[in-house]
């Protein structure tokens, strides 16, 4: 197996090392068999230290809460911002500390029971430090289920009954539990299912945990977290506030601003972006994350897929007319007729039943998308075969081998250092706890899909299969996972099996691709924080408990704050009613309901079969599933060419998967800053690399954060959008640029052709 560094350096942990490891007696047996756990994790633990106190639940709490409230806020604007728990990390720290050295230390007595605890245990440590950041991680990891919730409220501009949407909310968070429970018999106490990405939180809270002393001129992590916080948070009034398109800046079109085809070569956020960039950090990681913690390795295969898409694949498609592309725009995520006019969706579906009438789309027309769009969904099918392929020659032996080992470890009861320890000192979890939160979400999910007059459209049946789905991947996706860090998706796979059981039911297509989805991304997310404690020797029933109430509480937040914002704010998501400057624009959400007209109205019947436009996206399976042959093959031939082996051709063909929302404007600034941190930065001045680079990241988020959320409170809620003027739109002032340029389609702003 060949795994890397977060620069993309190979680390060798062969397979013979492997297999030597698990047949040894000595040191190396009794700590664990994987070298890069042995490396990182101490095999040591101090079960008198406190981990579940007051402490933490109050800083649990409010990092949850915070954390679920600002990224459901910024979910819905022009630059969405994902924040993670690493600032909560970074953040808590001194918090805790303060806790410590000022709450009183005498023991409170509850009224009525003989149960105690106390404010302050004594000083603030790394259990309950890992606890919070568990906690906050509940908060930072969104609900898919609110796409829907927004859709039909925003888009289909219908009624949804609130209740039957925070269970939709609810249950999709939570039914993961009961996969986890299942499953974690073999991917937490199995020492073969190492799950990498732990190994990086195990560092930084043992980073931040060390002693630190302020470097003789410099400053300490947290000194350099407030100034940058500072400094993003002063900053940031200018993109969204005084000057929002300096978000996007577009050159090419204020130099050619009467041409189609420049604006759509040039155009940051409708056209192909070709020299476009922003100076603004919701533009850098608002979409791909940050990319300060992005591999180096990574970055690389994601610009390269960039650029092979937007500017070979893109350019040859549409200016030769595939599937009537001129047409349309260039750049899009809207769903179009066959005149090249905005598909009216309201004339072939049902008003009562909310299902497609079949009648009224054969007199209609068949569904038409961008070539852009097209080409993407093509591309979601070959990433999907590409990464079982990869998978499957690049890590197949290996992971066949740790399987292997895992079963005999089961089997005969082996354990490395950390499960004894954890099963010495700690009670476990019982497994009728997970059995009980598994069967009430299946219960109340049943009654969101049955009851409320079946407003979810998604039948008993169909919420029962979805579960199915779910339960049968969890074990498998979560051994790949849990060895290589990839996760494949199971959202086309959903997609494509309701809308063809299901066809015409938008509500039915997106809940059971939800349902059968979202599970299983929670059941795995949940494993890997229970192997984070394991790691770092947290009681596994305050795991359990922080969990359960870290997601109900981020449920509840993302849902209310949803809820608060769609029915305060007027036309929300409505581009064309929506204020000059108005940020809130709703791009993810807008991709989401076009979606659910493709696969769900439509279906992919009516879409990728004989009877629709785009039947040759079905070869895209094919082409995923040979594309990593080639590279496997040469880096078998040529071992000693290191470069070949930091090919990945799963991350190089959905490198643009998330285009749209994403735009053009997003790689570029995204690019940019990380090849500059993560290339330049790490060679030239790698000890401050190592000291200051997670800490930045998350202080230019927080910054950016805190300073939205206080324009919106303050400004921005009482229509208080910024001074009119040029730089005040949230565009990069490219009109043209999403012009078809097809003879005879008339679109009002566009010239004739």
């Amino acid at each position: 197996m060949t795994g890397y560094d977060e620069h993309g350096d190979p680390q060798a942990l062969s397979l013979e090392k492997l297999e030597s490891n698990t047949d040894k007696t000595g040191d190396e047996d009794n700590d664990s068999p994987i070298e890069q756990v042995r490396l990182t994790v101490p095999p040591t633990d101090d079960p008198t230290q406190p981990a579940l106190t007051f402490r933490t639940w109050v800083l649990g709490l409010i990092s949850c809460v915070f954390l679920a409230f600002v990224n459901q806020f910024f979910a819905y604007r022009q630059n969405q911002l994902s924040i993670s728990s690493v600032s909560a990390q970074i953040l808590v720290l001194p918090l805790g500390k303060l806790m410590a050295a000022y709450l009183p230390s005498k023991p409170i007595r509850v009224p009525l029971t003989n149960w105690s605890f106390s404010l302050n245990p004594g000083p603030f440590n790394i259990k309950e430090h890992v606890l919070i950041t568990i906690f906050a991680s509940c908060g930072a990891g969104g609900v898919y289920a609110l796409h829907i919730v927004t859709g039909v409220k925003a888009f289909y501009h219908r009624n949804i009954s609130g209740v039957a949407a925070f269970i939709l909310s609810l249950t999709t968070q939570m039914l993961g539990y009961g996969w986890a429970g299942l499953f974690r018999k073999y991917l937490v106490d199995s020492p073969y299912m190492w799950w990498p990405a732990n190994l990086v939180q195990v560092s930084l809270f043992r980073a931040l945990h060390e002693i630190e002393k302020r470097p003789k001129g410099g400053h300490t992590r947290l000194q350099f977290f407030f100034m940058v916080f500072v400094a993003s948070f002063a900053y940031y009034i200018v993109p969204s506030y005084l000057f929002p398109s300096i978000s996007a800046l577009s050159f090419v079109c204020w130099i050619w601003k009467d041409s189609v085809t420049a604006q759509q070569i040039g155009g940051g956020i409708k056209g192909l972006g070709l020299g476009s960039f922003g100076l603004d950090w919701s533009t850098v990681a608002g979409f791909l994350g940050t990319p300060l913690a992005t591999p180096g390795f990574a970055i690389i295969n994601i610009l390269v897929g960039f650029m092979l898409f937007v500017y070979v694949i893109i350019p040859i498609a549409y200016w030769s007319n595939a599937y009537d592309a001129k047409k349309f725009p260039i750049f899009s995520s809207h769903t179009f007729d066959h005149t090249g006019q905005r598909y009216n969706i309201s004339r072939i579906l049902n008003e009562k039943a909310f299902d497609i009438n079949l009648a009224a789309y054969e007199s209609y027309s068949k569904l038409y998308l961008s070539v852009f769009f097209a080409l993407t969904y093509g591309l979601s099918f070959a990433t999907l075969t590409a990464t079982i392929t990869h998978v499957a020659l690049f890590n197949g032996k290996t992971i066949w081998t740790l399987w292997k080992q895992t079963a005999r470890a089961t089997k005969d009861h082996y354990s490395d250092v950390h499960t004894r320890l954890m099963k010495k000192n700690y009670k476990q979890v019982p497994q009728w706890w997970f059995y009980t939160v598994l069967v009430l979400m299946v219960a109340l999910a049943m009654v969101a899909c049955e009851g409320f007059d079946k407003q979810l459209q998604l039948p008993w049946w169909g919420l029962l299969l979805a579960c199915g789905i779910a339960l049968f991947f969890t074990l498998p996706i979560g051994i790949i996972q849990a060895t290589t860090n990839a996760q494949p998706g199971l959202n086309v796979i959903t997609e494509l099996v309701i809308g063809y059981i299901y066809p015409g039911k938008p509500l039915a297509n997106v809940a059971f691709k939800t349902y059968g989805y979202i599970s299983m991304v929670q059941a795995l997310s949940f494993v890997n924080d229970f192997k984070l404690g394991h790691y770092m020797k947290i009681p596994p029933r305050s795991m359990f408990i922080v969990q359960l109430f870290g997601t109900i509480v981020a449920s509840s937040t993302y849902f209310a704050t949803a809820w608060w914002l769609l029915t305060n704010i007027k036309d929300i998501c409505d581009t064309s009613l929506l204020p000059e400057g108005s940020p809130w624009t709703c791009p993810g959400d807008d991709v989401f309901y076009n979606a659910s007209i493709i696969w769900g109205v439509i279906g992919p019947l009516r879409m990728f079969t004989k009877y629709g436009v785009y039947k040759e996206m079905n070869w895209f399976f094919l082409l995923g599933l040979l594309a990593p042959i080639p590279g496997w093959f040469l880096s078998r031939k040529y071992p000693n060419i290191k470069w070949l082996r930091l090919i990945h051709m799963p991350i190089i063909i959905g490198a643009t998967s998330n285009m749209p929302p994403t735009r053009a404007v997003n790689y570029w600034a995204w690019g940019a800053v990380g090849i500059f941190f993560n290339f330049y930065v790490y060679r030239k001045f790698k000890a401050w690399w190592a000291r200051h680079t997670y800490v930045l990241s998350a202080a230019l988020d927080a910054g950016v954060a805190f300073l939205g959320v206080l324009l919106f409170f303050t400004l921005q809620s009482k229509n208080i959008i910024g001074p009119e003027w040029w730089g005040l739109a949230s565009d990069d002032h490219c009109p043209l640029a999403s012009c078809p340029t097809a003879p005879g389609v008339k679109i009002e702003g566009c010239p004739a052709f």
